[in-house]
């Protein structure tokens, strides 16, 4: 039996099989994009809308023109509205324009505040020594500033008694109402009723407070300290210290040995 063999011709005029290597695919790739802003010589276009340093308006004028205004002044030619037609550019100081954003950055990252849930599991039959310390992480999470997601669990036969979870969420919201308010009211989720509890003051006041009362609790203990030492030093001070006693010659009490 005679077996073709199978053969790809190459040469002009040939198709390429399905088997032959294909050169790689590139996807075109995008430059980085640049957030700075185009100053001075890097403005390329022929004429720009011109703002002065005290933000008055000094028209449309040539790129050329700005430029020498701008070394006139000792300051830059920053193009602050690109795609405006013209560009808008205004003279300024860029060096100080960047410091100036940049400390309002850190200024509003320092003053964001996150949004933190405390959650707070409770039973429907709870002892009352349990509820009382409950209650108190509750008021500590709350003076913080932090939301609190109130949990009531319920097992076996608890389920068909629901009032007695929502009783106990009415009265743990009426205990803390001077430093919360019920931002979702009870309701049931399967085998558990959840409650969310928000603060009445701001993350960023609780901090500012919980930073005032431990500053004033540091000058109070320091206060403390100087006084113990004062006391101390006046109590040494005022001491008298006992006379030694002189040392004399013992006198010898037997008369046959001469002293």
């Amino acid at each position: 039996m005679l077996q073709a063999e199978a053969f790809v011709r190459s040469g002009p005029g040939t198709r390429p099989g399905p088997d032959a290597r294909r050169p790689p695919r590139t996807s075109p790739s995008g430059g980085h994009i640049s957030t700075e802003l185009r100053i001075n010589d890097r403005i390329r276009v022929q004429e720009v809308r011109l703002v002065g340093p005290s933000g008055e308006t000094v028209g449309i004028v040539p790129t050329a023109d700005a430029l020498r205004l701008a070394q006139e002044a000792d300051l830059d030619l920053v193009e602050i509205a690109p795609m405006a037609r013209p560009p808008v550019c205004k003279l300024m100081d860029y060096g100080k324009f960047k410091y100036e954003n940049a400390q309002k950055a850190r200024e509003a990252r320092r003053n964001q505040t996150n949004v933190i849930i405390k959650e707070m599991k409770l039973r429907p039959k709870i002892d009352a020594h349990d509820y009382e310390t409950k209650k108190g992480h509750v008021v500590r999470f709350l003076n913080a500033g932090d939301k609190v997601k109130i949990t009531i669990m319920f097992r076996g036969r608890e389920q068909h008694r629901p009032e007695l979870g929502y009783r106990l969420l009415q009265k743990l919201a009426e205990e803390v109402t001077e430093l919360g308010f019920v931002e979702s009211s009870p309701k049931q989720d399967g085998r558990n009723m959840t409650m969310v509890l928000g603060p009445h003051k701001k993350k960023a006041d609780a901090k500012v407070e919980h930073k005032a009362a431990k500053e004033a609790k540091a000058a109070e203990r320091a206060a403390d300290e100087a006084e113990e030492r004062a006391e101390r030093t006046a109590a040494n001070a005022g001491r008298e210290t006992a006379p030694k006693k002189e040392r004399g010659r013992s006198e010898n009490l037997d008369p046959e040995i001469e002293a």
